[in-house]
């Protein structure tokens, strides 16, 4: 199993470079930068050009704010720069973000995202294979490009296109047209990939005349760990501040339902609606976040993770200690969640 490290959002671009560095000296298999304070391809370069065998990628570029071409242009850039360990990171984002945040329009986000993966597939086939650029969909029509435009071949092949995804239809895509599914902390419960994302990547796969085994599952849970039980302990208590506001969000609530914990999601949402975000806990049974989160310490959690993960992600997301004298024991885990999940 890979495994890969994320950046806090809220770190800022001139920490990006010696962070990379350490995440890759720590012997992870890639980085991946989300999107919210800053444009991610800026802070994707950076780490890209700060390392030398790090896999970077956006986790997630927020696509519908943004022409296929443009982003298209930037993977490319990347892509050679780091001599092809730069994948693409897609999302979708939420109405609200798209038209209020954005200003740029909305339309139903599986199928547009369909359209969207399948226009950079005809740009890249363009750039690295000569084919003539002859894109004709729904909302993106591509059929221009002059020589002069064309910034021709790499010598690696184009990037890989990952999609973040929550639900079955978004899952379908990933299955039909893209190379892996970037699942949400709430959504990845080993439950919730065996019982709902598993079907929908073999439905996509067979709509898109595929195998299952062309795409790949990143899993991103939230996992409490630490060198010692009292570190376990203080990530636990952090984390359980945010889950509760993570599912008061009615698109991640699917999880929820599926343990039959229904009630507690619609009770979140309203509280979420009234304001009461510190009596969310209440509701947030130790139950629930026992079932959600994985836990352990660093000599504990590599099993942890194999025996909740094995078949169903190959790729998982791993915390950075907040400790840098913890480093070392970190990625002895690292090794053994690698190596375990080889054998």
């Amino acid at each position: 199993m890979q495994v890969y490290a994320t950046m806090d959002i809220r770190k800022t671009l001139a920490e990006t470079p010696a962070f990379s560095k350490r995440v890759e000296a720590m012997g992870y298999n890639g980085l991946s930068i989300a999107e919210a304070l800053h444009n991610s391809v800026n802070v994707v370069l950076l780490a890209l050009e700060h390392t030398s065998v790090l896999k970077v990628n956006t986790g997630v570029l927020v696509a519908f704010a943004r022409s296929p071409m443009l982003v298209a242009q930037d993977a490319w850039d990347l892509q050679q720069l780091s001599g092809g360990r730069f994948e693409l990171g897609l999302g979708s984002q939420v109405k609200g973000n798209i038209v209020g945040r954005f200003s740029m329009p909305w339309s139903a986000p599986a199928p547009r995202m369909r359209e969207y993966v399948l226009a950079l597939r005809a740009i890249f086939d363009c750039w690295q294979n000569g084919a003539p650029l002859d894109f004709s969909g729904e909302h993106y029509v591509f059929k221009r490009m002059q020589p002069f435009f064309n910034p021709g071949p790499l010598a690696s092949a184009p990037p890989k296109i990952l999609l973040g995804a929550v639900n079955p239809g978004m899952t379908r895509v990933v299955g039909e047209v893209a190379d892996a599914q970037m699942t949400h902390p709430t959504n990845s419960d080993p439950r919730y990939l065996r019982e709902v994302i598993e079907p929908a990547l073999a439905e996509g796969a067979r709509r898109g005349k595929r195998s299952r085994s062309d795409m790949e599952v990143m899993a991103s849970p939230y996992i409490a760990t630490g060198a010692t039980p009292k570190d376990v302990d203080t990530m636990r208590r952090s984390i359980k501040k945010d889950l509760p506001f993570l599912y008061s969000t009615p698109a991640y609530r699917p999880t929820l339902e599926l343990h039959g914990w229904s009630e507690a999601g619609e009770r979140l949402y309203q509280m979420s609606k009234e304001g009461k975000w510190n009596e969310m806990g209440k509701v947030f049974t130790d139950e629930m976040f026992e079932t959600l989160v994985p836990m352990g310490t660093y000599a504990e959690i590599p099993r942890i993770l194999k025996e909740r993960y094995a078949g169903l992600a190959q790729r998982i997301t791993f915390p950075v200690p907040d400790d840098p004298m913890q480093d070392a024991q970190a990625a002895q885990a690292i090794a053994e969640i690698q190596s375990n999940a080889s054998k």
